[in-house]
């Protein structure tokens, strides 16, 4: 691992590693501590007491967030006749059928998302190698195979997000921009834990929330105590 710059070091040392903050000092911290001339992400990561090799286990969802991501997220949706045209009206960048298959198959990936209707996915399932390992794959679960095309467009393009726990027992999530502002993250962030709240499996045993960090882009985490959920949340 490369040698932080100055500027990182600076930041890092104002944030105390022993302590744990509320969620309000931490985000307040990383839109103080931001020192490049982008706006940067925050993210989240939260540790989660289970275990995901097991299937009963597995903590995996979406979530609107109330005030967006805080980017242009280009939408592709699989889709033929009426439903084509629903889909364009809802603000999808591309529609197509197998037209649209087969530009992906030649190497075109120029959209953050995909949506398609049940009767396409004989033929999206072929994309399965190129979507699959980019998280872009139409999922039933997930909300994005579906013949409710107009609502599904309409919620990724307002802004929702899809997470599962990795092997590791961690949940990562965007939860919007720093110029969002300490009011706007926090209404994210309270959207996103009562969904990792509500998603707490029945075979999870012990403690669920195990640990919780706050970061920017470019920033350190900021870890913040489990407890001020219930705070957030109320």
């Amino acid at each position: 691992m490369g040698k932080k710059g100055k500027k990182y070091r600076n930041v890092a040392e104002k944030i105390d590693r022993l302590k744990r903050y509320t969620f309000e000092e931490a985000v307040q911290m990383a839109i103080d501590s931001t020192y490049v001339k982008f706006d940067e992400t925050v993210d989240m990561a939260v540790r989660l007491g289970v275990d995901p090799r097991h299937a009963d286990q597995m903590v995996r969802g979406t979530v609107v967030l109330p005030n967006g991501v805080g980017k242009d997220v280009r939408v592709a949706v699989f889709a033929k006749g009426e439903k084509e045209k629903e889909a364009l009206e809802a603000g999808a960048d591309v529609v197509g059928s197998d037209d649209l298959v087969e530009k992906i198959q030649k190497g075109w990936l120029d959209f953050d998302k995909a949506i398609a209707t049940p009767d396409m996915m004989g033929s999206v399932g072929k994309l399965g190698r190129v979507l699959g390992p980019r998280g872009m794959m139409p999922n039933a679960k997930l909300g994005t195979v579906t013949f409710d095309i107009a609502r599904a467009v309409k919620e990724v393009k307002a802004g929702k997000i899809d997470f599962r726990v990795e092997k590791a027992g961690i949940v990562h999530a965007p939860v919007g921009k720093i110029s969002f502002g300490l009011e706007k993250l926090l209404q994210n962030i309270t959207a996103f834990m009562e969904t990792i709240q509500k998603l707490k499996p029945p075979a999870s045993k012990g403690t669920y929330l195990k640990g919780i960090a706050i970061s920017s882009t470019m920033g350190p985490g900021i870890k913040v105590d489990p407890v001020y959920v219930k705070d957030l949340l109320s």
